[in-house]
């Protein structure tokens, strides 16, 4: 019942404005896009003049997504964003709930802190008393379920076809890497629900997955032989990828995207980090099995989180720099580690 209320709040406060601006996060994956996108064609369903707005480009895997050419792309067309900004009268913040995610976007959108905004997020840490209207979960495999949810709450007869559909499974899929971790019993049924629009499953899944640049597979193998650590101690493993690493592959973004999935694979690894090297920063992906919560280690350590067993972190230092701080702070979770 209280779930419904939220539902009730945000297509009220939706109703209620007609410039709406949504966003999400620096760095954009399958959830954060496949949540803006089904978001931004209901919003037009219900009337709205939507306009899905990111930091930074999104994974070239992700290019062939319904309506994804309708996104502005921030650090590439920053005088159309900026326009579309100032006309807003609604901000939608979707797959994040701290605005510093937002990267180079975040100086202008704390411009527009009175004006309202609405949460859909599956993240710890949300502050609900900062929005309009707030859907925060994290008992939920993704951002994409919970908008999914929301439409199902109108009638997904009434709004919900293949596009919509498309997206949304493209986000839960993406978030959950296939249905392997993250996912709940609403996962199933909201999933049973989006494929009675008939959209093809497998033709989805080829698309996330069987669409790799061969420059994109020779460094995944270039990573896993040549940059992997196991730290048997600490039954971790890490790999890391420099800057020149990335672009002797001519590297793209989303190239990464899964790396740091594979270490999990040997049976002994309870925690796989994946550290990148890109323009002055380090970035830290975390992965692990059981109940290591690697979102309290990034948290502590690394200015990051996320959820128990999927977290990032980024450090303004070198690579080797952010590589010997990994291995320093292990010693402290020896022993949840070895459990």
């Amino acid at each position: 019942m209280f779930k419904e209320l939220i539902f009730k709040s945000i297509i009220k406060t939706l109703n209620k404005y007609n410039n709406v601006v949504i966003v999400s996060h620096a760095n954009p994956d399958g959830d954060a896009m496949g949540s803006s996108l089904a978001l931004y064609l209901f919003a037009k369903k219900i009337g709205c003049n939507a306009n899905v707005i990111i930091p930074n480009d999104y994974p070239m895997f992700l290019s062939w997504m319904p309506n994804i050419d309708d996104v502005i792309i921030f650090d590439k067309n920053t005088d159309k964003a900026l326009t579309i900004m100032s006309e807003a009268d609604l901000f939608c913040f979707l797959d994040f709930n701290t605005p510093s995610r937002t990267g180079v976007m975040h100086n202008e959108l704390c411009r527009y802190n009175k004006i309202p905004h609405i949460l859909i997020d599956h993240h710890l840490g949300a502050d609900e008393s900062a929005f309009e209207a707030c859907l925060s979960e994290t008992e939920i495999s993704s951002t994409s379920e919970l908008v999914a949810q929301l439409i199902n709450n109108q009638g997904f007869d009434n709004y919900l076809d293949k596009d919509i559909a498309t997206n949304l499974l493209v986000g839960i899929i993406t978030d959950t890497g296939s249905f392997a971790h993250s996912v709940f019993d609403s996962t199933f049924d909201i999933c049973a629900k989006l494929l009675s629009t008939s959209i093809n499953y497998k033709e989805i899944h080829q698309n996330i997955y069987d669409t790799s640049s061969e420059n994109r597979l020779r460094l995944l193998g270039y990573l896993i032989n040549d940059r992997m650590t196991i730290l048997n101690e600490y039954n971790t493993a890490y790999i890391y990828a420099s800057k020149s690493d990335l672009e002797s592959y001519n590297y793209q973004v989303g190239d990464t995207e899964g790396v740091v999935n594979y270490p999990l694979s040997i049976n002994s690894i309870r925690m796989s980090v994946l550290i990148t090297e890109r323009q002055g920063v380090i970035r830290l992906s975390f992965r692990s099995k059981g109940d290591f919560s690697v979102n309290d280690l990034a948290r502590k350590h690394f200015n990051g989180g996320g959820h128990l067993n999927a977290a990032g972190g980024t450090l303004t230092c070198s690579l080797e720099q952010a590589i010997q701080k990994l291995i320093d702070i292990l010693p402290e979770y020896k022993d949840l580690l070895n459990k």
